[in-house]
């Protein structure tokens, strides 16, 4: 918990008062408290202002369907089975939303939603006619089907690229001239930079192999530019790195 708010408190340093920081956390059975415990480590440096639940997969009955109950039910996305006869399968992760003051505007009609009861449009005064409200705080966005890990998503712990779309448009892409990812892995914030329009992207990562990846697919992706991809060297992290609890 110390060395998160040892990063924390130098994102809290950089970022602007209107600006938004989003941190993707997982849950393991062993450690279920941990992004609750995170959150509560950060809660002097941040408001929490926003929990996001990211749904990698579920299941659903289709309550149209003609079938038998069993045959209704679908199955959407992708998620690491876990072979347990105590724990469930994980099928979600949290996207915490933090802010400096608890109060910056959003642009939540961004990732707008149709109206599933069309009476909706003319009964609330705040829609103006238009079908589209907020999509809420549960985001379904599953990984893409992939035939080789190690080729295809080769680090343990990525999340889609759109995950993160979804994170720059809400706060309003429009407004946001400069983003940075302290863990940048193998770049898949820095490739939705891009498809945003990103004026500015920075991202730091130690690990010499995934920085390699990262930029290999970012120049990739042609459609815009990134301003600055830097790497800690090693001798840096281990001069900052703590000492192993005892």
């Amino acid at each position: 918990m110390d060395w998160c708010r040892e990063w924390a408190e130098q994102i809290r340093r950089v970022l602007k008062s209107n600006g938004s920081f989003f941190l993707n956390i997982g849950a393991a059975p062993s450690n279920p408290m941990l992004p609750h415990e995170i959150v509560m480590a950060l809660r002097d440096l941040f408001v929490l202002q926003n929990t996001i639940h990211w749904i990698k997969s579920i299941a659903i009955e289709d309550p149209c369907s003609l079938r038998p109950v069993g045959d209704a039910i679908r199955s959407f996305g992708h998620f690491k089975p876990i072979n347990s006869k105590r724990f469930l399968n994980d099928c979600h992760e949290y996207v915490f939303h933090f802010t400096k003051s608890g109060c910056v505007e959003l642009n939540r009609l961004a990732l707008g939603v149709p109206y599933q009861d069309k009476s909706n449009i003319s009964r609330w005064a705040h829609t103006r006619g238009n079908d589209l409200r907020c999509r809420g705080n549960t985001w379904f966005v599953p990984y893409k089907t992939i035939q080789s890990r190690e080729k295809e998503r080769p680090h343990p712990a990525t999340f889609p690229v759109q995950l993160v779309e979804w994170c720059i448009k809400l706060h309003g892409a429009s407004r946001a001239h400069t983003m940075l990812d302290p863990f940048l892995g193998i770049g898949n914030s820095a490739i939705a930079a891009q498809r945003c329009g990103m004026k500015k992207f920075i991202g730091f990562e130690i690990d010499e192999a995934y920085l390699m990846e990262a930029k290999r697919r970012v120049c990739s992706h042609r459609r815009c530019q990134i301003s600055s991809l830097r790497v800690i060297s090693p001798a840096w992290t281990a001069r900052h790195r703590r000492p192993p609890p005892r």
